[in-house]
């Protein structure tokens, strides 16, 4: 027991020399052209170096901010507008997703051609069948990327049995256990799969969660792009290894929004019942919403 604690503090303190050591060279792993770089970033993203940087600046943030409410009150209203930003921006997905099924349907039924081509002077052409499966794509789009938006606006189903019949403080301190427990354990287990997930689909030789990095980086004379474009049908959509992106950035922004969300379950308990949706910005349908949303 005394071993792990050692080791959780020797990591924190790790933490600051990690991020400032990544900060002044910048060239180890944004330098893509060279091989050495992008290993360490398959490794980086996963390690446990990176989960104690961002632990310690998540400690360090929410220090400040028990000193300051002001200031945490700032880092939630940005994070929450980053989501808010990121999902009305995705939404716009579920429209784009309809008109192109509403084109496939008419030109196949219509003027009976097996393909759709767009552009000016270099035409984009693609079977029908590669439109059909890429809408799949508008639809892992809204999933991954407007899931903490929707968070934001209160629009996630609640299986509620004890949340609503307790006190304010009580909702709060649930909250804060919610985020810390629930929300931010799940985002680094999503993470940690998805991340050697999506760089096994676009490199090789393929990296392993499991390697040192003095192995990957062996390996990495051999490393090459290799992304992934097998479709399920021959003439089908063939940009699968984008939903291995999503699930990444899904994981990523669940977790930075589960740290908003502890901030805000913070100061509103600390505040009392008068700070309840303090700074939220959610969508309205205006003037009568309430009724509508009744009929529905």
């Amino acid at each position: 027991m005394l071993d792990a604690i050692l080791w959780i503090f020797q990591n924190i303190g790790m933490a600051f020399y990690n991020l400032a050591y990544a900060i002044s060279h910048p060239g180890l792993w944004l330098d893509w052209s060279d091989k050495e770089a992008i290993t360490r970033v398959v490794y980086y993203g996963g390690s446990v170096e990176l989960f104690f940087v961002v632990f310690t600046t998540f400690l360090v943030l929410t220090g400040i901010g028990m000193w300051r409410n002001s200031f945490m009150w700032g880092c939630a209203r940005v994070l929450e507008g980053f989501a808010n930003t990121v999902g009305r921006f995705t939404a716009w997905a579920g429209l784009i997703m309809v008109v192109q099924q509403i084109i496939i349907v008419f030109i196949q039924r219509i003027f009976a051609r097996p393909d759709i081509t767009l552009g000016f002077g270099i035409p984009l052409q693609f079977d029908m069948s590669w439109w059909s499966e890429e809408l799949k794509l508008y639809n892992a789009l809204i999933v991954t990327l407007c899931a903490t938006y929707t968070f934001v606006q209160g629009g996630h189903v609640r299986v509620d049995l004890i949340y609503a019949s307790v006190s304010h403080a009580t909702k709060r301190i649930i909250d804060m256990f919610g985020s810390l427990i629930f929300m931010m354990p799940m985002a680094v287990l999503t993470w940690m799969y998805g991340w050697f997930f999506m760089w096994r689909h676009l490199i090789v030789p393929n990296p392993s969660a499991s390697e040192s990095l003095e192995k990957l980086l062996m390996k990495s004379r051999a490393l090459r792009w290799n992304v992934e474009t097998i479709g399920f049908s021959p003439s089908g959509f063939n940009g699968y290894f984008l939903f291995k992106v999503l699930l990444v950035l899904f994981a990523g922004m669940v977790f930075v929004h589960a740290i908003a969300f502890f901030w805000r379950s913070y100061l509103e308990w600390k505040e009392g019942p008068e700070s309840a949706g303090k700074y939220l910005d959610r969508d309205t349908l205006g003037e009568g919403e309430q009724a509508y949303e009744g009929t529905h």
